[in-house]
């Protein structure tokens, strides 16, 4: 039975929203019905001021923080950072995460049931972009009595989301935070998405992506699709001083023939297949399709300085040494956009060797950077309370 401390926002219920009202897409196609999951943290208070939305990043969900029973072997995606005493303080704020659509973890999504079909959507399932992850957040707030987030917080896709908020809704955000994020991705981050997506399609359970039909999975090639994508979350420093060239079996003995099999293939093959069997195939092709789409300033002459001129939110953008997939030249070009555009901005690289992953993991100074600038949110908060 797992014990839960003080500083955990304990046991959580998870809640779906259902929308009946259409929802239009960057697509040019329409969601006439969908259904959102999502979690709350902490307590609204009465000007609703201190909610605060998580948007999560490709594989995550509504599950950020806490467990959902004492069976729980580990609690939610971000445990680390959301809690009483923690950065994103549920003593002070009002914490709201959720499963976009387009997921697979309760919200409607490619392995839902196609109301005109009768059958799951699979590749049918519209095509998404990021805004349409925001726009759909919005009528969640709005459905919540949440008329302006006091911040929007996401780390890497998350991050996309949270910019797309401070330029579609400026007025229903005060702070955007941006972790180990970019305003678009590299030839080389779309490579390696494509890598990943061909590693699904090429798998004959794949089925065109029709794979629910047949009462099948394509375990093979969503494993190997998670191996390339979680190889890229590592640093080469992390994997080296983890695993280095240590076996997991076998010997280079001369005179010996048995297989050997090194730490690090182990530990990769443990990954892809755990994550078959627990996400979907055919939402992992669209979140990456939708990463692959973002361009913040594709719509403002490609000249992100003038995006960022329609934001009225304050921002703070974090990036990490060793992350290469989403390095801190990206970061530094947001924040750079940002002075460019007249806008308050507080930028932080944070010394680790965790690359990408970093912004899940416990880093002191991450905390100190992260916890200081939400306390003076919430300070605010409680200033302008006292004020009316």
């Amino acid at each position: 039975m797992t014990k839960i401390d003080d500083h955990s926002v304990g046991l959580v219920e998870t809640q779906c929203a259902e929308f009946s009202e259409p929802l239009p897409l960057a697509s040019g196609r329409t969601l006439d019905q969908y259904q959102l999951y999502y979690e709350c943290y902490g307590e609204l208070n009465a000007s609703a001021s201190n909610a605060i939305l998580i948007c999560h990043a490709l594989s995550g969900n509504h599950h950020a923080a806490g467990f959902h029973s004492y069976e729980d072997s580990k609690p939610g995606w971000w445990d680390a950072y959301i809690g009483p005493g923690k950065p994103i303080d549920t003593n002070h704020f009002y914490v709201v995460s959720l499963n976009n659509i387009g997921g697979c973890d309760g919200s409607t999504g490619p392995s839902s049931i196609n109301p005109d079909t009768g059958e799951p959507w699979g590749p049918d399932f519209p095509r998404l972009r990021v805004r349409d992850w925001v726009n759909s957040q919005a009528r969640l707030a709005d459905r919540l009595g949440i008329e302006c987030w006091a911040a929007v917080i996401g780390g890497s896709l998350g991050g996309m989301q949270a910019m797309r908020w401070s330029l579609e809704y400026p007025e229903r955000i005060k702070h955007c935070i941006v972790i180990a994020s970019a305003m678009k991705l590299t030839a080389q981050n779309i490579a390696f998405n494509e890598t990943a997506r061909q590693a699904i399609c090429s798998d004959p359970d794949f089925s065109d992506g029709h794979y629910q039909q047949e009462d099948n999975i394509p375990r093979a090639g969503l494993s190997v699709a998670r191996m390339i994508g979680h190889i890229t979350y590592l640093s080469g420093d992390g994997m080296g001083e983890k695993f280095g060239r240590q076996l997991r079996s076998g010997t280079f003995e001369q005179g010996q023939d048995e297989p050997v099999e090194f730490q690090i293939q182990s530990y990769l093959r443990y990954q892809g297949e755990k994550f078959s069997t627990s996400f979907d195939a055919n939402t992992y092709i669209l979140m990456t399709q939708a990463l692959d789409y973002f361009d913040l300033a594709r719509e403002y002459q490609h000249d992100a300085a003038e995006a960022f001129s329609h934001a009225r939110c304050k921002f703070l953008v974090i990036s990490f040494t060793s992350d290469w997939r989403f390095a801190p030249a990206r970061s530094k070009e947001i924040a750079d956009a940002l002075m460019a555009a007249g806008k308050s901005v507080t930028y932080a690289e944070i010394e680790s060797d965790a690359g990408h992953d970093a912004f899940l993991l416990p880093n002191e100074r991450y905390e100190t950077v992260f916890s200081n600038y939400l306390k003076g949110v919430a300070q605010q908060i409680e200033s302008q309370q006292h004020a009316q």
